[in-house]
């Protein structure tokens, strides 16, 4: 099948995904501080941490525009497009107007666009299925079937380590975002079936929401043994070995994949953050 796997630059593929031609990222754009950044390749993550830490303006992103996908449908003749949350994007909505030019001008082409109903690894994971898919020589639409039925099964959880971002885009009071800081308290965050961002947990200090996150998916869990666990971690490697190991103590998931958050998950998650989905 002549194919390509495009994802918007929220989807933290791998480093064995960034070598692999089968995959394209288009990138969104971040202001943070009066500054325009573009979530590609020159992505600065420390420089961008420290402007997002010393700026008292939430960052904000951007999505693609229409253009910037129909470029990239034009490079195969299946198209499968995986976008961040569109809870959370207009990336996919970008992605929708593009597939609707594209097909009036090449109505012969077969194009997908996947609302990953998550972000981060959990759109690095719909990629890869994508691919093992594909590469077994399934159908177009059976592909388009299964990996709906994978996105529907997926759930994505994180842990952030300061509440900053959440304060400065108003979701969060100053004075819970205060006692929160001040008590060191940690929310444990889930997706929603929608995609959307809630509150499932919390715990006081790092280490302890981690672990309540990680005893929430052994509760939860069905069939760890067939399933790959994705970890995204903002800055923290360590902290991602860590999360990793305490999941391997407790569920036998079939394999676990650790990846770097880019720009657009780097402002979600914030510095030290970690995601994890399955």
């Amino acid at each position: 099948m002549d194919y390509k796997i495009i994802g918007d630059s929220c989807t933290d593929l791998t480093p064995e995904q960034r070598a692999d031609e089968s995959f394209r990222i288009i990138p969104l754009t971040i202001e943070v501080a009066q500054e325009t950044i573009v979530d590609d390749d020159t992505f600065d993550q420390k420089s961008f941490l420290k402007k997002v830490a010393n700026s008292k303006d939430c960052p904000k992103s951007a999505c693609p525009s229409p253009e910037m996908y129909l470029e990239a449908y034009e490079e195969a003749e299946h198209i499968f497009v995986v976008t961040l949350s569109s809870q959370l994007s207009g990336s996919y909505n970008s992605a929708m107007v593009a597939k609707k030019l594209c097909l009036e001008q090449h109505p012969e082409k077969k194009i997908e666009v996947f609302d990953s109903k998550s972000a981060s690894v959990g759109q690095a994971l719909i990629a890869a299925k994508i691919k093992e898919f594909a590469d077994a020589g399934d159908a177009f639409e059976s592909i388009v079937e299964k990996v709906n039925q994978y996105r529907d099964d997926m759930l994505t959880l994180f842990v952030l380590e300061t509440l900053e971002t959440l304060r400065k885009n108003g979701r969060l009071s100053n004075m819970t975002a205060f006692i929160c800081n001040t008590l060191d308290i940690k929310p444990i965050m889930s997706s929603t079936e929608e995609g959307a961002i809630m509150k499932i947990g919390q715990s006081r200090g790092m280490k302890r929401a981690l672990l309540g996150m990680i005893d929430h998916i052994a509760e939860n869990v069905k069939n760890p043994e067939e399933k790959i666990l994705g970890i995204a971690h903002c800055n923290n490697y360590e902290r991602a070995l860590f999360t990793k190991k305490a999941i391997l103590e407790k569920v036998p998931f079939k394999n676990i994949i650790i990846t770097a958050t880019r720009g657009i998950s780097s402002m979600y998650a914030s510095d030290g953050g970690i995601i994890v989905c399955y």
